[in-house]
């Protein structure tokens, strides 16, 4: 059977509208309202605007959150600051190993578990972070902020925190 294009143009206009994926020309129908697929949509574009802030760093946002979270609790073992993180452990390795490289962290043997190894920035890693920690307010959450207003972005911060926590 074979439908002319005038019939499937009249068919195509009866259907409901539906939304499309953003310049695919894609029906996305009901999953453009469920959540966990708008909060991965997002991430992605909060992402790709992290990564261009952070470009002339070339840090990635997994890397600054395990720099920040070093800098707030120097001294503690790499399964922590993973775990915080909810990264697992063979990628959290490789992680610290580039972090390591550039001289931004190191790695020190804990004198009372010689298996263990506590995490400390290094003073370029600090340099880094400081940097990082401005481009991130200068930029990033800038542009977020004005995109959310302050009312809305503590809303949705708090609607995120409460789904993390308590989901």
């Amino acid at each position: 059977m074979t439908v002319s294009r005038a019939a499937a143009g009249a068919v195509k206009a009866q259907r409901p509208a539906r939304k499309q994926a953003e310049g695919a020309g894609i029906e996305l129908g009901e999953l453009s309202e469920l959540l966990g697929y708008t909060l991965k949509r997002a991430q992605l574009k909060i992402f790709e605007d992290f990564l261009r802030c952070m470009a002339p760093l070339q840090l990635t946002p997994a890397q600054f959150s395990v720099l920040f979270l070093l800098d707030r609790n120097p001294g503690r073992n790499q399964t922590e600051i993973a775990n915080t993180l909810g990264i697992l452990r063979p990628n959290f390795v490789a992680m610290l190993d580039g972090l390591e490289s550039r001289e931004l962290c190191a790695r020190v043997r804990s004198v009372n578990d010689r298996r263990s190894h506590h995490l400390v920035l290094t003073d370029k890693g600090r340099a880094v972070l400081s940097r990082a920690k401005k481009l991130v307010t200068a930029k990033h959450e800038a542009r977020l902020n004005e995109l959310l207003g302050a009312n809305n972005r503590a809303a949705l911060v708090a609607m995120l925190a409460r789904i993390a926590n308590e989901f």
